[in-house]
């Protein structure tokens, strides 16, 4: 039965909605159903602004593509044709009802169907399975969503277990939507979430990935790397950091409690959440369950943690497949997250070098907040920003005097001491000491 829900004025007359509704207009105009649905139906009741708008409708992927001619018919395969209308893209899935799958994703056949209560059926969660009518401002609810939203609880359309069996990564994205809602999980959803988690290895890491991202990059982080832990998820798709969990600290640098307390206490913190910031943040204690020991005084010591837990972090971000430029900026933030716990003592070359590097913002940010989420003092933190005062936003490295082939025309081998040597002069010039390439050589030349 339908109804006529109350939407915000202001949200329905946003260009995207008007959009959305010419082309629900138009599949209408040519006697097909279309409607609004999903999230956007979904977002609307809550008063939230939708980022897209989804539409279904008893037209065929061809008919919609004779229907709208300036359209993408990359997912027609699917059932789903993407068209473009006063700039706006939307995604066109042509209702159907799906059996019979084999591998936790794809549906072994696709069938068709002009009725609407047969496509909500094989939708995820009561939340999601609403269809709305722009035209008549009709709202058809079959499983209950309006009432879920209005009790606050995630809950699958049918049995979780055989929603869950169809796609795995529906268990991800149940935890994804408590965590964005507020809500929490119906109790047939963590019995199945428990009993499947397994089963979110046989999904591409890609789309484990992205599902992560999300959570990171939501209003409350901590509280979805919390629940993915409670459900054991955790332990399955990022079982390093369902480790740092009971790995007690020192109580006098960490009076917050252990590491996973501490991780998720820093990505509560998080001011401008970047995909760089929230993985620096979970990784960049990843090494300390490793090289934990206790000295004879029973306190805990993390020795050389950051150096294991770079090559860590490394690992992970390849694991799901990260961008090389992501992947170079959180390994090298993890790997250097300690330095700046002595930038108060460093003579001028090394800390200009350090605000040199590309990657300064980042691992300041991960430094200031590693601070406030234990022991609270800011003291280097607010030493470096003097220091970026100080230079006036001039941290540009000047070339250098001398390079390897230099040292190879004065006869010395390769190998790794080039670096230290050409290091070395770095400093120099930075300091003053060294002004000209021929002073450099001169230099070199009388330690030879």
């Amino acid at each position: 039965m339908a109804i006529k829900p109350t939407f915000s004025a202001i949200l329905l007359q946003s260009e995207l909605f008007k959009a959305a509704r010419e082309v629900a207009a138009i599949l209408q105009a040519h006697h097909f159903q279309a409607y609004f649905v999903g999230g956007v139906v979904r977002d609307l009741l809550l008063g939230f602004k939708p980022k897209d708008i989804d539409i279904v409708t008893d037209a065929r992927p061809e008919q919609v593509s004779e229907i709208f001619p300036h359209n993408y018919p990359i997912g027609a395969a699917f059932g789903i044709v993407t068209v473009v209308v006063n700039d706006f893209q939307f995604e066109i899935a042509t209702m159907r009802e799906e059996r019979e799958y084999s591998d936790g994703r794809h549906p072994e056949n696709i069938s068709y169907t002009d009725n609407i209560t047969r496509d909500a059926a094989r939708r995820d969660f009561t939340i999601n399975g609403m269809f709305y009518d722009p035209l008549r401002e009709e709202l058809f609810d079959f499983h209950g969503g309006q009432r879920d939203i209005r009790r606050g609880v995630i809950r699958t359309i049918g049995a979780a277990e055989e929603r869950f069996s169809e796609d795995y990564l529906r268990i991800l994205r149940a935890v994804r939507f408590a965590n964005r809602l507020g809500f929490v999980l119906d109790e047939d959803i963590i019995g199945a979430a428990g009993a499947l988690k397994e089963r979110l290895r046989q999904l591409s890491v890609e789309r484990v990935r992205e599902e992560l991202n999300s959570i990171l990059l939501s209003a409350t982080p901590a509280a979805g790397i919390r629940l993915l832990h409670k459900l054991g998820i955790l332990a399955v798709v990022l079982p390093e950091i369902a480790a740092l969990d009971g790995v007690t600290q020192p109580a006098k640098y960490h009076p917050e409690g252990d590491v996973m307390t501490h991780t998720l206490i820093m990505l509560e913190h998080m001011q401008l959440p970047s995909v760089e910031l929230a993985w620096s943040i979970l990784l960049h204690d990843v090494g300390k369950p490793v090289v934990k020991s206790v000295g004879d005084d029973g306190i805990e010591h993390f020795y050389r943690h950051e150096q294991v837990g770079q090559v860590m972090a490394e690992k992970i971000m390849r694991r799901f497949k990260f961008s090389a430029a992501i992947t170079r900026a959180v390994t090298a933030a993890v790997g250097n997250h300690m330095r700046f716990a002595h930038v108060d003592k460093m003579r001028p070359p090394k800390w200009r070098r350090l605000l040199a590097n590309d990657n300064f913002p980042l691992e300041l940010e991960l430094h200031r907040i590693d601070c406030i989420s234990s022991h609270s003092k800011l003291g280097n933190y607010h030493v470096m920003l003097d220091r970026v005062a100080e230079v006036a936003g001039q941290v540009e490295l000047p070339p250098p005097l001398l390079t390897g082939r230099d040292l190879i025309a004065l006869g010395m081998k390769p190998g790794p001491q080039f670096k230290t040597i050409l290091q070395q002069i770095t400093d120099m010039q930075l300091a003053g000491t060294l002004q000209s390439r021929a002073e450099a050589l001169q230099y070199l030349n009388s330690c030879l």
